[in-house]
C-alpha cells in the first residue's frame, strides 16, 4: 500500500508502490512542468519551485542557515541548495542508516538542532517502536547525534491503520518539543496481528500528544500509562492522528486530526495540557458506534458506513461487547467548529443525508469526512495583508482530482490550501473557524512552509512529487521594513 496512505488511515487502496531512493533530484531545464495548481482569486501566484524524490512528506527551514529540508518517508533527509541563476537542487544529508529511523514522518528544527521521528519494525516487522533522535548541525561535517527516545515494543499490524509516531512542533520557548503519536486502530477495534499481540487496541504510547524537553536525551518509554504521566510527558491524549501541529502568534497549540472509515468530520483542536478530546468514543464531534455493545454494523441500513470501506471489507467494524467504557469522570474537549463556506459539509446525524453547513447553519466539527487535513501553520509573523494576518492555513490531501467527473457529495473539493480565520468562543471555550479555499488542485499535498509571504507546498508523489510556490499577499508595512 501506499506508504503514506497506509499511516493516515484513508485515501487510496493501493497495496504496493515501488519507488527508489534518489541521491540529488534537481529541476531539469528541458523537462516539460507539471500543470500547476489553480490560485482562486487574482492576488495569490503559484509558480512551480522543483521537482522532488519519492514520498516526501515534511518540509522545514533551517532557522539559520534559511535553508530548506525536506523528508521522505523512508528515512531521507535532504538539504535544497540555491545558487543564483541556478535551479535549486536537493542534496540529501541523512537516510535511515544513519538515524535508525525506517518509517520517517516527523521533522522540525530549533535552531542549529533538527528533530527526527518515526518509527522501526521489530519482531520480524509484526511489532514497532517509536524513536526520535536530534542532530547538533554545528558540530562539524559529521554532526553529532542524540537519541532523545525510544519505546518499548508494542504490536504493530497488517491494517493500513497503524500511524505510527509524526507530527513534530517546539515551544514559541525553545523549551519543548511536542510529538504526537497516531493511533494503532481505525476505531479503537482489536488490532492483534494474526494473534500475536493478543487483545491489543490502542495502548500508553499511542493516540495523544506527547512533550519532552529540548535536551532530553536515552529515554526509554514504558507502555505504562502511570509511569509516562508522572515523568511528565503526556500532555493531551484522545486524539487519533494529529499528523499537524502549530503555535499561533499568541502561542497556542492547534492540531489537525485524521478520522476513521466511517463518515465523520476531521477534526481541528486546540490543544491544552491535560485535555482529552475523546478517541475512540468520540470523532469529529458524532460518537463511535462500536462502543455500544447492541451494535450490529450494516452498510446497507447505515449511511456513515461506506460498503466500500476498508475498515467495513476487513470486519474492523463489529459488534464489539467488550469495547473499552469511556473513561469515569473525564469531560472530553471537541473540536474547532467549522462554520465555511468551505470544507463544511457533514452527514446529518438521523437521516444520514449530506448537508453543507452553509445552508443549515449547523457548525461542523471541523473539515468534511475523510479530506485528511494536513499542513498547519499560522502567520506567526503577522507579515501578510490583513484579511490574512496572524491567521491559519491547512491543505487538504484528499479530494477529487481536477476535471473528475466522479463526485461524492461529502468531498466535492479538496487537494486545496485553506485559509483558517479562527475566533475564540468564551461561553463555549473553544474556537469557530471559517475556512476558505484560496489555491486548488494540488496532488497529494503533505506538508507547507511559510516564509515571509510565500508558502511552500510540497506534495508526495508516487514516484516523485513537486515543491509548489505560493505567494501570497503581504502586509505592506510588513514588506517596506524587510526591506530596510
Amino acid at each position: 500500500m501506499n506508504p503514506l496512505n497506509a499511516f493516515f488511515g484513508k485515501i487510496n487502496r493501493l497495496l504496493i508502490v515501488i519507488c527508489c531512493p534518489v541521491l540529488a533530484v534537481a529541476q531539469s531545464p528541458d523537462a516539460k512542468p507539471p500543470v500547476p495548481p489553480m490560485a482562486l482569486r487574482p492576488d495569490i501566484k503559484v509558480e512551480h519551485y522543483m521537482a522532488v524524490g519519492p514520498e516526501a512528506v515534511r518540509l522545514i527551514q533551517h532557522p539559520v542557515s534559511g535553508e530548506m529540508y525536506y523528508t521522505t518517508f523512508t528515512g531521507d533527509v535532504f538539504r535544497i541548495k540555491t545558487a543564483e541563476g541556478q535551479p535549486p537542487v536537493a542534496e540529501k544529508v541523512f537516510s535511515a542508516e544513519d538515524h535508525g529511523i525506517t518509517r520517517l514522518q516527523g521533522a522540525a528544527f530549533l535552531k542549529n538542532t533538527l528533530f527526527l521521528a518515526g518509527n522501526i519494525s521489530v519482531n520480524n516487522n509484526k511489532g514497532t517502536k517509536g524513536r526520535m533522535v536530534r542532530y547538533d548541525l554545528a558540530s562539524g561535517e559529521k554532526p553529532e547525534m542524540t537519541v532523545v527516545f525510544n519505546t518499548v515494543e508494542y504490536g504493530t499490524n497488517k491494517t493500513t491503520f497503524d500511524h505510527g509516531w509524526n507530527a513534530l512542533e517546539v515551544s514559541p520557548d525553545g523549551k519543548y518539543i511536542y510529538v504526537n503519536t497516531g493511533a494503532r486502530t481505525d476505531h479503537g477495534e482489536v488490532q492483534d496481528n494474526g494473534g500475536v499481540y493478543p487483545n491489543a487496541r490502542d495502548n500508553a504510547l499511542t493516540a495523544r500528544i506527547f512533550r519532552f524537553p529540548v535536551d532530553a536525551k536515552n529515554l526509554e518509554l514504558a507502555n505504562d500509562e502511570a509511569k509516562l504521566r508522572a515523568a511528565g510527558y503526556v500532555y493531551a491524549e484522545g486524539i487519533r492522528n494529529a499528523y499537524d501541529m502549530a503555535f499561533d502568534a499568541d502561542g497556542k497549540l492547534f492540531a489537525v486530526s485524521n478520522s476513521g472509515d466511517y463518515d465523520h468530520a476531521e477534526d481541528m483542536f486546540w490543544i491544552r495540557q491535560g485535555h482529552h478530546y475523546g478517541f475512540p468514543w468520540v470523532m469529529g464531534g458524532i460518537d463511535n458506534p462500536q462502543q455500544n455493545p447492541d451494535w450490529q454494523p450494516d452498510p446497507e441500513k447505515d449511511p456513515f458506513m461506506s460498503k466500500f470501506a476498508h475498515a467495513w471489507l476487513m470486519r474492523y467494524f463489529r459488534n464489539d461487547p467488550d469495547f473499552p467504557k469511556k473513561p469515569a469522570g473525564v469531560k472530553f474537549t471537541g473540536p474547532v467548529l467549522n462554520m465555511g463556506p468551505d470544507a463544511n459539509e457533514y452527514r446529518e446525524l438521523k437521516t444520514g443525508v449530506v448537508m453543507d453547513g452553509d445552508s443549515t447553519g449547523v457548525g461542523v466539527g471541523t473539515f468534511n469526512a475523510h479530506s485528511s487535513p494536513l499542513a498547519l501553520f499560522f502567520d506567526t509573523k503577522k507579515v501578510l495583508a490583513d484579511e490574512f494576518k496572524g491567521d491559519g492555513f491547512v491543505i487538504r490531501y484528499a479530494g477529487p482530482r481536477r476535471g473528475s467527473t466522479l463526485i461524492n457529495p461529502l468531498k466535492k473539493q479538496g487537494r486545496d490550501l485553506l485559509h483558517l480565520d479562527l475566533a475564540y468562543n468564551k461561553s463555549t471555550d473553544n474556537y469557530t473557524v471559517k475556512t476558505t479555499r484560496i489555491v486548488d488542485g494540488f496532488t497529494e499535498p503533505t506538508d507547507a512552509l511559510l516564509v515571509d509571504n510565500t508558502v511552500y507546498i510540497i506534495e508526495y508523489g508516487g514516484k516523485g512529487g513537486n515543491i509548489w510556490k505560493i505567494t501570497l499577499p503581504a502586509d505592506p508595512k510588513a514588506t517596506k521594513k524587510k526591506r530596510k
